[in-house]
């Protein structure tokens, strides 16, 4: 565990990559090969599901700690993060034992699932007595499941290229698909050579850098194909040995969420791979992105929730087509083989072309950008003619040219404090406009500010509270912010009767006073034009 340990803080106190990558490079070199798969599996998302409950965990340490629970809450609050919390509130270790490896303690935590709560007490208790401050800090975070260690699965497999000399292209493909850590080797999910991949695997998803000074510096306009970007989930629909597998691009085996494309299995040849977005969409047009969210987290699936949101992909690569990896061949290639093979399909509203956009020069299309709301798209996708299909977020044949987003000015009313690194600073906000004489709250932003104005808005929100609600203080209402969003739509949820999406702060509005704020009335006008 102290290997593991030093590991995760080595990750965690740098923004470095390639210290990061030798970070990694040094682990796989000393770790065993159950440590090594237990890793990349936490690197990977592959956690196990959470076994006890916060409330649990912290009635537990205000009781192994001696203090009272208002006083465990309130040092929680400050500390902003459970699991540092615990680790530091704790008493030192108190029985001797040997250092345990990654993989005990990941079957330790695995195992907590099938007790009792009495027995999970018990034995989360002897951990924390085993366990020095750090590792017992790490032990939490595993145990509870909602850490970031600051690493893309691009960049561990960057470390694991080194470690073993494999492609990255080929160690990418290994990881994809349903893995379990308790069942698999490093050997055998790393080193062996396999004559036949799991018939579910999907391919490892290329993704689009954004474009943000327009596209006359990436070359001539007749070197490029144009589509719509569209505001879906993105995913790929494999089908092989006559079954259908659903991937969402974070990796996550979705086939359930989405039954209607059982019918792919009839529809598209064994050894299809196709790449698109996954949209709500009834009565030829397409719905608000929060439909879609009405699938994700559910066990099952109503009749009640088909009806209301049903689904197609649009689909715009095809990575393999009778059993043939495609990725390899340039981009116009690939486009006609789909069209083709979609041509071919039997009518049926399951899975759509997303069409290319005629145009002859970078201002014609500009312009057409311009209008990418009123079709429910994000924007333009822009993929060179002769482009490959690549693994991860690389540079140069794929870009994404989205339309600016929208904007509005808010008051800001609450604050929390952050977690990680922020956990000292209030950097959490809820904003809110006018509507009369009072302001309603409409929306919560934490990104888009610097680190020194950060600092400044915490020192205000210090300075100025009125009430604290636990963690949540609310604050003198003059501060005014620029908030940017990609949409907007009703909400019954919402007070103000709207939710955005990905609100962010553009801008501190240090000319504007807090009377000049946006409107709830600006709101709802902005609702009716963009939303729905």
């Amino acid at each position: 565990m102290q290997g593991f340990t030093q590991l995760f803080l080595a990750l965690d106190q740098t923004n470095k990559t390639n210290a990061k990558v030798k970070a990694l490079v040094d682990y796989f070199a000393e770790a065993s090969s159950e440590d090594k798969v237990w890793c990349i599996a936490l690197l990977s998302g592959k956690r196990p599901k959470k076994a006890i409950r916060s409330s649990d965990i912290r009635e537990w340490t205000a009781e192994a700690s001696g203090l009272p629970i208002w006083l465990f809450e309130e040092t929680y609050h400050i500390v902003g993060d459970l699991a540092e919390t615990v680790a530091k509130v704790l008493p030192e270790a108190t029985e001797e034992t040997q250092d345990q490896s990654l993989h005990y303690w990941m079957q330790y935590i695995v195992a907590l699932r099938d007790l009792d709560l009495e027995q999970r007490k018990e034995k989360v208790l002897s951990a924390w007595s085993q366990l020095e401050a750090w590792p017992r800090f790490v032990f939490n975070k595993m145990m509870m499941g909602g850490y970031r260690m600051g690493v893309s699965q691009k960049l561990m497999v960057r470390a694991l290229s080194k470690h073993t000399g494999k492609e990255e292209a080929e160690l990418a493909h290994r990881l994809m698909g349903n893995w379990n850590p308790q069942e698999v080797t490093f050997e055998s999910l790393i080193l062996e050579k396999k004559k036949a991949d799991d018939l579910s695997k999907p391919y490892p998803f290329y993704l689009a850098y954004q474009l943000d000074d327009g596209p006359e510096g990436i070359g001539s306009p007749d070197e490029w194909l144009a589509e719509r970007k569209w505001d879906g989930i993105r995913g790929q629909l494999v089908v092989r040995g006559s079954q259908h597998f659903v991937w969402s691009r974070g990796e996550e085996l979705v086939t359930d969420k989405f039954p209607e494309f059982a019918e792919a299995a009839q529809l598209l040849p064994d050894g299809t791979v196709l790449d698109g977005e996954i949209l709500a969409y009834k009565d030829g047009h397409i719905l608000p992105f929060q439909n879609l969210q009405t699938r994700i987290g559910r066990k099952n699936i109503s009749k009640k929730i088909l009806e209301q949101a049903p689904v197609v992909l649009r689909a715009y690569d095809l990575l393999e087509y009778e059993g043939e990896d495609l990725r390899q061949k340039p981009q116009v290639e690939r486009r006609q083989l789909m069209e083709q093979l979609l041509a071919n399909l039997p009518p049926n509203k399951l899975i759509q072309l997303s069409k290319l956009i005629p145009y002859n020069s970078w201002k014609e299309l500009a312009q057409i950008r311009e209008k990418s709301r009123e079709h429910s798209s994000e924007g333009i996708m822009l993929k060179h003619k002769q482009g490959q299909y690549q693994v991860g977020r690389k540079k140069g044949d794929w870009w994404k040219w989205k339309v600016d987003p929208l904007t509005i000015d808010a008051v800001l009313i609450y604050a929390m404090r952050g977690h990680g690194r922020r956990a000292n600073l209030y950097t959490d906000y809820t904003f809110a406009v006018w509507k009369d004489e009072e302001l309603v709250p409409f929306t919560k932003a934490y990104s888009g500010l610097t680190d020194a104005e950060l600092r400044k808005v915490d020192a205000f929100v210090k300075k100025n509270t009125i009430e604290r609600f636990g963690p949540v203080r609310s604050v003198k209402p003059e501060l005014v912010f620029e908030l940017a969003f990609e949409g907007i739509q009703k909400s019954s949820r919402h007070k103000s009767g709207v939710a955005l999406r990905f609100p962010r702060m553009k801008r501190w509005r240090h000319d504007k006073p807090k009377d000049e704020a946006n409107t709830h009335a600006d709101l709802l006008a902005m609702l009716e034009a963009y939303g729905s």
